[in-house]
């Protein structure tokens, strides 16, 4: 368990490297904060009602690759779609680039996501995955949909992984707090689609010893 940070003997950044140990670790050529082994998180979608698909002020992150999925998959998922969504779609395409410059799904309304659908509760979820579930496609979700709450920003020499806090999402720390789920542990799945098992066995491995030095609770 190491703490990413450049090369230097200097007194400040010794001190520098002693604090960052005390919020964030590495794998590999990831920088982990704490809170994602620390903090709890389990989606309650009874109560928050997929809020997260529909809040915001752009779409969802893709990769280079997914952009080219969506564009693939998207007359397979159309069915799934609402009126709106299609054609928000026809008219822009299946992503968009967002006012920061970054790759994204389309949102209608500037709310939800154009790859959502209601259930009848009342629920918004995701149609791609629907498709998934139902063995129409191969792909699951884009990858920043499915490692939420975990954000990963990209360094020339490392990613960082950062737990994002949103308000919307309270209902998903009551409850992970409830189950007591630590995030790691709810985003098992998408950790492994993304990094594969070894950085996922790698990660519970963390966990351990993090506890046994009493560095999270």
């Amino acid at each position: 368990m190491v703490v990413y940070i450049a090369p230097n003997k200097t007194p400040i950044f010794a001190l520098l490297k002693i604090l960052l140990e005390l919020v964030m670790v590495q794998i590999d050529d990831k920088i982990i904060s704490l809170e994602i082994f620390e903090k709890r998180f389990v989606c309650n979608l009874e109560v928050c009602k997929g809020e997260c698909c529909v809040e915001g002020e752009s779409g969802a992150p893709l990769e280079e690759e997914e952009t080219s999925i969506l564009e693939e998959i998207y007359p397979v998922v159309k069915p799934f779609l609402s009126e709106k969504a299609i054609e928000e779609v026809e008219k822009n395409g299946t992503w968009v680039i967002d006012a920061d410059g970054d790759k994204v799904t389309p949102i209608i309304n500037g709310r939800e996501c154009v790859y959502t659908y209601f259930d009848e509760k009342g629920i918004c979820k995701c149609a791609i995955d629907k498709a998934h579930k139902d063995g129409l496609v191969d792909f699951k979700k884009p990858i920043s949909c499915h490692l939420y709450p975990i954000r990963v920003a990209r360094y020339p020499d490392f990613e960082a992984l950062n737990y994002h806090v949103w308000p919307i999402c309270h209902p998903a720390r009551e409850f992970g707090a409830q189950l007591g789920v630590p995030i790691y542990k709810f985003l098992k799945e998408p950790l492994i689609r993304k990094y594969g098992q070894v950085f996922y066995d790698e990660m519970e491995d963390v966990h351990k010893t993090l506890l046994e030095q009493r560095k999270i609770k």
